[in-house]
């Protein structure tokens, strides 16, 4: 085996092989002399010594007596340093850790050859008679450039420009310092890797590089601001670099994100066919924010190792290590592109309360959550509870606290908005149930939605709602166009409120291009196989191919469109319900509108974006004119159309402040399904960066929506100010009681109620009690 690159993965993967089998002849070429790096430190957790103590004990053992060990972190910002405990790092100065690796290789009889620059990988391998290549030569990988096409390498250089310092000031935690120039914020990553040294990265955006003017800096010149710049937390240490090779601001870089369609290519550099295989950064890349690249390639070079070891297929021991890895590198980089962006935009936070900004900080990636960290410090958790509450809107605080002096969870605090308090700040989402008749909410709707007002949710919304039998998505989609709709949501909403202590809102929408179409547990968005009614869209394309084409809106169809969504608000004034909600997501009609790939009009509704926005604001305004002025309206809107050609989440930003002028109290935050070409990007909280990001840029109240599902999630979303409100659908649908439920866990049950859950809860017991006297008295009921 030849291992081209003689870094972690590269040193770690060749004793790994030798380890396996010592007749291995194992060769690892590097370009640097043995003792050369151009790094500081490195950070492991206690997760990845583990792995490694199963791969390699001795090896394992001699890292783990050279940690520098620490369990702070402290965050330094405005003139305050929040600290948290409990975090369990450990760093290693990187010469010393590829010297261990080094000196474990000889040991095995790993050969080796340093100095030796590999210009041509395909010769090197047939000389050496290797059966095996690994590319292991780094983020720059000279091997997976020279196969882009089979590779199919996909590299995002990042937005922010950083550079690597050593220091002897010696922190005693991981220490994040931020610091505000005319030009914009710099903020710096530090932390004690060996007795006497610290890494000391200094980050900023580019813009603000620029404008600081330290591209055009020499590297003594740009290493003497950042020592000026943090000052106050080296103590009178100088910042040290060792990239004396580089002129002027080079040494500044832009991290490259890194994916790679496939790890393995096979080449034929003599008569056998020989793979070469990416491992490492050559492979993949983690920002440095979350300390994972030498992780990652360590744990590479043990899943390599363990693929080739459980078959001798050599394909689909490759292939197998591919799948394998993989999964575990898109977890990492989809929590390091949260990492990323978050340092990336320190600007969007700046305004927070130093707490709130250090919790913030912590849980960036949404790798750690709300209860995690009231395990690592419940001190910290607890400190950062009381300043919610007691910052909760002032008409909302609550009176009394459910535990003596303990302060609720971030989702058991009281919201308030315009004239509106809710109880808590979970959100039943909508869901569309595809069972009225004609569009009247029969008592399917009353259960459905009044089992889940009892459940304890401060807010519960009906499923869109369409305002014209031809807006319908199915034949089984709700209606607010006639009488006897008034009347069967009057009838919901009343219950909601004299049943229980939950609000109700009601989402409007106009299916548009989706209309039509089968109820959803057959065959979704496809067309009904009789009786479709005609469509209406803002371009004359068809939401799918089996999909009827639809017409594209006059002028009579938009004025039309707009007085039956007015129509509708007026109805649902009369039904008394709470919050008003106007459905711009989805590529449903309004939607349609907006997206680019769906709007193709040369009218004043297409073209730019604020064109292509025209109507919805019509539409907007009318309805919030006559809506009660002391009653919210929020807008859902697609975030992302994960597709090409379509929005963004930079054109969401904008969409939002628009809808914020037109008088829009929340956007409700949704992305995708605007059009079947969509790609996204799953994951836990996967939709929160979008209404964290509108939230904080544009100054907007935000609900937060998708793969939400855990109390944990909803805390720490709340906590680090990424949204207002969080809406859960899925677990709502199988569990009404989901929010009393999440009460109890978090020990707010039992006697402890606060007085909106305990009203409820006693309802619930009657109910339950009154359900059990009567199966008592007719027994032939019981199932």
């Amino acid at each position: 085996m030849l291992c081209i690159g003689g870094g972690p993965a590269g040193l770690y993967s060749a004793l790994l092989l030798k380890l396996a089998d010592a007749r291995n002849v194992v060769r690892v070429v590097e370009r640097n002399r043995p003792y050369d790096t151009f790094g500081w430190g490195v950070v492991f957790s206690d997760q990845t010594l583990g792995n490694l103590a199963a791969a390699d004990p001795p090896t394992a053992s001699e890292i783990a007596g050279a940690f520098n060990r620490w369990d702070d972190i402290d965050v330094h910002f405005r003139g305050r340093t929040i600290t948290s405990g409990g975090h369990g790092f450990c760093g290693i100065g990187r010469k010393r850790l590829l010297n261990i690796l080094q000196r474990r290789c000889e040991a095995l009889g790993v050969e080796l050859v340093f100095e030796t620059d590999v210009a041509d990988d395909s010769a090197l391998a047939e000389d050496f008679g290797a059966d095996l290549v690994l590319a292991s030569d780094g983020a720059n990988s000279r091997i997976r450039a020279s196969y882009a096409e089979h590779f199919g390498p996909d590299i995002d250089l990042r937005r922010c420009r950083y550079v690597w310092f050593g220091t002897r000031r010696r922190f005693d935690a991981f220490t994040f310092a931020f610091e505000h120039t005319p030009h914009g914020w710099f903020q710096a990553h530090a932390y004690r890797y060996d007795d006497d040294t610290s890494t000391f990265i200094v980050e900023t955006p580019e813009e603000v590089w620029r404008a600081a003017g330290i591209d055009r800096m020499s590297q003594d010149e740009g290493t003497a601001f950042c020592e000026r710049l943090f000052a106050r937390y080296l103590d009178g240490e100088r910042l040290l670099t060792n990239a004396a090779h580089l002129r002027g601001s080079a040494n500044w870089l832009r991290f490259p994100r890194i994916v790679c369609r496939s790890w393995t290519h096979w080449t034929r550099p003599g008569a056998r066919d020989v793979p070469i295989v990416l491992i490492g950064d050559a492979a993949h890349t983690a920002h440095f924010s979350v300390g994972s690249g030498t992780k990652l390639a360590l744990e590479d070079a043990i899943g390599l190792a363990r693929a080739l070891h459980a078959t001798p297929d050599r394909a689909q021991a490759l292939a197998d290590y591919e799948r394998e890895r993989s999964v575990e590198v898109l977890k990492l980089q989809n929590a390091a592109r949260n990492s990323t962006e978050w340092f990336e935009h320190v600007d969007r936070y700046a305004a927070f309360d130093a707490l709130q900004f250090a919790y913030s900080l912590l849980t960036r990636s949404q790798r750690i959550s709300h209860e995690n960290l009231r395990l690592r410090d419940a001190g910290f958790v607890e400190r950062a509870e009381s300043w919610f509450a007691a910052n909760a809107t002032p008409a909302a605080r609550p009176r009394s606290l459910p535990h003596g002096d303990r302060s609720p969870p971030p989702m058991f605090t009281p919201y308030t908005l315009r004239g509106l308090t809710l109880a808590n700040r979970v959100v039943v989402s909508p869901m569309a149930q595809y069972s009225c008749v004609d569009g009247v909410a029969d008592d399917y709707y009353l259960v459905h939605l009044g089992s889940r007002a009892h459940g304890g949710a401060g807010l519960v919304f009906t499923e869109m709602v369409c305002v014209a039998a031809d807006a319908r998505i199915s034949p089984g989609c709700a209606g607010l166009y006639r009488d006897d709709h008034v009347a069967a949501w009057r009838r919901i909403v009343d219950y909601v409120h004299a049943r229980t202590p939950a609000r109700i809102a009601l989402q409007l929408g106009h299916a548009g291009p989706k209309g039509s179409t089968q109820l959803g547990w057959e065959d979704a968005d496809e067309p009904l196989a009789e009786a479709n009614w005609p469509l209406i869209a803002p371009s004359a394309i068809a939401y799918g191919p089996r999909n009827q084409v639809p017409r594209s809106m006059t002028a009579d169809d938009l004025a039309r469109v707009r007085d039956e969504f007015v129509a509708a608000t007026r109805r649902a004034t009369e039904c008394g319900f709470d919050w008003l909600e106007l459905h711009c997501a989805h590529g449903y009609l309004l939607s349609a509108f907006l997206c680019p790939l769906t709007n193709r009009r040369s009218d004043e509704y297409g073209g730019s974006l604020a064109n292509r926005c025209r109507f919805p604001l019509d539409v907007f305004r009318a309805m919030r004119d006559a809506w009660p002025p002391e009653r919210p309206m929020s807008v859902r809107i697609s975030a992302h159309d994960w597709a090409p050609g379509g929005n963004t989440p930079d054109d969401a930003v904008a969409i939002a402040r628009l809808f914020q002028a037109a008088g829009a109290d929340l956007i409700d935050v949704s992305s995708g399904q605007t059009t079947r070409e969509a790609k996204p990007v799953y994951g836990r909280m996967y939709q929160t960066p979008f209404a964290d990001r509108i939230r904080n840029e544009v100054g907007i109240a935000t609900m937060a929506v998708g793969a939400i599902f855990e109390p944990d999630h909803v805390n720490s979303i709340l906590m680090a100010g990424r949204a207002d409100l969080c809406a859960l659908a899925r677990p709502h649908l199988a569990d009404p009681y989901w929010t009393l439920h999440a009460a109890a866990q978090l020990g707010f049950g039992d006697v402890d109620w606060p007085v909106q859950y305990r009203q409820g809860k006693e309802q619930l017991e009657r109910n339950l009690a009154r359900a059990a006297a009567m199966a008592d008295e007719r027994p032939e009921a019981n199932g």
